[in-house]
């Protein structure tokens, strides 16, 4: 249930309604947008009284919400959020951000030299995997605790936040210094690390399953903001369909559809989506040109000899010009 407030309602008011209604049983979330301010009231509300709230003199309009999602409902909170990576840098609510680097860390040299290069075309959060979630149990599976380090180390060269993907919640403390925490396609529906991520402060990256729909892609985000922590960015990474010839099946549908479904910010991945580097420029073409707050894109200094997923990795070079169009094409949007 939400309930719009009238313009000019005090804060004094606002207070007194929400500890009604927290005496009441509910939680409430407060959005203050630039037009109108709204109450998301969470839990039982079968025995409010829609008659008595309307009746309030500071009660514009009164609204039961049908879809399971609140707290990611754009009804509860009509702006687009803009979740503060740190450094200055927010992605949404207007602001985009690219995101670069290798799938894995492999060295130091490899992570300093791709950060340096991708920062030089534009990109501005690093990523790289240090824990890396593999099909094969005799793939590389990522240098871990090592490789976190060897981010941190690349992100205090550069200046660059940096973003890379937990497996388990028990190696949170590990994560401490890390700017963004990204769940994998394959966690997304891993309840038990979502909940404790839920009681961080951390933005979470959360990326959609490979055969999960938008609703459950936001139950999934639910899951953290229930508990506390409303930085959340979605991702679309592609999807498995009847398809063959890419890996994934990018969903570009998601931009537009979570656009009105959700306030939460949208980023693109068009490498995991086609597994091909010859297909991420016109993918993230596409994606700017649908509106994503941000694209995350694999870039690797040598693809043929990665470690890990070379065949969608651009080299810096290509990045560079993957950039720049990008550019391009957010400009031309914007006017």
């Amino acid at each position: 249930m939400i309930a719009v407030l009238k313009p000019g309602t005090t804060q004094q008011q606002i207070d007194n309604l929400i500890n009604w209604f927290k005496g009441r049983g509910l939680d409430v979330h407060l959005s203050v947008g630039q037009y109108r301010t709204i109450l998301g009231l969470i839990g039982d509300t079968s025995k409010i009284d829609v008659e008595l709230l309307e009746g309030l003199e500071m009660i514009e309009s009164v609204k039961r919400i049908t879809e399971p999602f609140k707290s990611a409902n754009r009804k509860f909170h009509p702006d687009d959020s803009a979740v503060d990576i740190g450094g200055g840098i927010k992605l949404g609510g207007g602001h985009f951000q690219l995101i670069a680097g290798p799938c894995s860390v492999e060295s130091a040299e490899q992570i300093l030299g791709i950060a340096e290069s991708v920062k030089a075309s534009g990109a501005t959060i690093l990523r790289g995997g240090a824990f890396k979630p593999r099909t094969s149990p005799y793939d590389f599976q990522g240098l871990r605790a090592e490789g976190i380090e060897l981010l941190l180390e690349a992100k205090k060269k550069t200046g660059m936040p940096i973003i890379t993907e937990i497996m388990n919640q028990n190696h949170l403390p590990m994560f401490e210094e890390v700017d963004i925490i990204q769940v994998g396609a394959r966690n997304m529906q891993n309840f038990e690390l979502l909940k404790e991520l839920g009681r961080t402060n951390k933005p979470i990256l959360l990326k959609r399953g490979l055969a999960n729909t938008l609703k459950e892609l936001l139950m999934s985000a639910e899951y953290i903001m229930a508990g506390g922590n409303n930085n959340v960015i979605l991702c679309e990474r592609g999807i498995r369909t009847f398809e063959t010839y890419t890996r994934n099946t990018l969903d570009l549908s998601a931009v537009p559809m979570l656009r009105e479904l959700t306030h939460l910010p949208i980023v693109i991945d068009p490498s995991h989506a086609t597994g091909m580097a010859r297909l991420v420029k016109p993918m993230a073409l596409a994606a700017a040109a649908a509106g994503a707050d941000g694209i995350m894109i694999e870039v690797h200094n040598d693809p043929a000899n990665a470690l890990c997923d070379g065949a969608q990795s651009l080299t810096p070079a290509q990045f560079s010009e993957v950039a720049e169009k990008v550019r391009q094409i957010r400009e031309v949007i914007a006017e």
